[in-house]
């Protein structure tokens, strides 16, 4: 194990102590907002010193293996452990690294999804309907709540645009790297002489944004007020209960007319703007951090053309990956959970190479420190 890993480890196991002994001070206790955020940082460190408490012990066998090697009567039965101890040994090691990896503080959270058809008019906007189906059977195999907060469906069918709050154990953990321009080549329905067309519709998966997350001024807010329109009968079209949103400083506007209550729409509407808030400095972020790598499941740019879904060769293929895999009907049904999986491994073995190489960077600033 590197000597920097083996540092941060024994600082982590230090601090657990001086935790654990804080929480035990009267002082502390008496103060409940200090006694939760203490007790939340004891919690999220024990996990890392468990297994490097594990680890430890795991190691001091395996040296007391090595050593009774010289001992003719223990020679065979110490081989035996020895090569036991060091896959344990190395696959513990594998899992203290993860444990070390920053986390994500919006993993917890729930989510708003936004899709949108793109490119190819009418088919566009039932491939984004189809997309929609598939994250809400992904959610029901999942246990998770879909609850539609605005939609816009299109006269041939399909859907223009649609947003939903997503909610369940790490949604966003799951579904982050979603986000970008899915393409469809199929023949469409309308399509008489059987040619193959290029559709696309975009996905945002955007963290649900608590007021603590994200502060929002009503100065900053213009709010407009108008008459809803589409489908839903004469209430719809006789009253003022959809609502629009401009966030002034960034320009961001948004809209909802999903229920008949202009307050109902006006608090989706709010949500929908703080989310899309919070996204676009996670994006920011995103992009900053990907600049450094030379791959990455992914850049925060909605732009990025991330997975086709080719009907005629029953394929779907992730090009950030390059992952294919088949039976694309099963795929639409939300049976997307390897390639989910798939991009989480990819982020995380790029992650833990970026942490190898801070630590590379970090010893070789050191050697260079004693060299002078």
């Amino acid at each position: 194990m590197e000597a920097s890993i083996r540092a941060k480890l024994e600082t982590l196991s230090e601090r657990y102590e001086e935790l654990g002994d804080m929480l035990c001070d009267p002082e502390i206790t008496g103060n409940k907002t200090e006694f939760l955020k203490l007790s939340r940082e004891h919690a999220e460190i024990r996990p890392v010193v468990d297994a490097w408490t594990q680890f430890q012990e795991l190691y001091s066998a395996l040296e007391e293996a090595r050593e009774l090697l010289d001992d003719p009567d223990m020679k065979e039965l110490a081989q035996d452990d020895i090569g036991r101890l060091q896959g344990e040994v190395a696959e513990l090691e594998v899992s203290l690294q993860k444990l070390l990896l920053p986390k994500d503080p919006n993993d917890s959270k729930n989510v708003i999804l936004e899709i949108r058809g793109g490119t190819g008019g009418e088919e566009a906007a039932l491939f984004a309907g189809d997309l929609w189906r598939m994250y809400s059977r992904f959610a029901e195999r999942r246990g998770w709540k879909l609850t539609p907060m605005s939609m816009n469906e299109a006269d041939a069918g399909g859907l223009k645009e649609v947003s939903g709050l997503l909610e369940g154990k790490d949604v966003y953990a799951m579904l982050k790297f979603e986000s970008g321009v899915h393409r469809v080549q199929r023949v469409p329905a309308t399509e008489s002489q059987g040619r193959i067309h290029t559709s696309a519709a975009t996905v945002a998966i955007m963290p649900e944004a608590e007021e603590i997350d994200f502060e929002i001024r009503d100065s900053d807010i213009k709010f407009e007020k108008m008459r809803a329109s589409g489908a839903g009968g004469q209430h719809v079209n006789t009253t003022d209960s959809k609502v629009r949103l401009t966030h002034i400083p960034t320009g961001l506007a948004v809209e909802s007319q999903q229920e008949k209550s202009q307050t109902k729409n006006r608090d989706i509407a709010m949500a929908l703007l703080r989310s899309r808030l919070l996204d676009r400095e996670i994006q920011k972020a995103e992009k900053a951090r990907s600049a450094q790598r030379k791959s990455q499941v992914g850049s925060g740019d909605r732009s990025e053309k991330i997975r086709t879904y080719n009907y005629p060769q029953d394929r779907v293929s992730d090009h950030r990956i390059k992952l294919t895999r088949h039976n694309l009907d099963g795929f639409m049904d939300g049976d997307i959970e390897d390639v989910i999986q798939a991009l989480r491994a990819h982020d995380e073995a790029e992650r833990l190479n970026d942490l190898d190489r801070r630590d590379d960077d970090e010893d070789k600033g050191k050697g260079k420190g004693k060299g002078k």
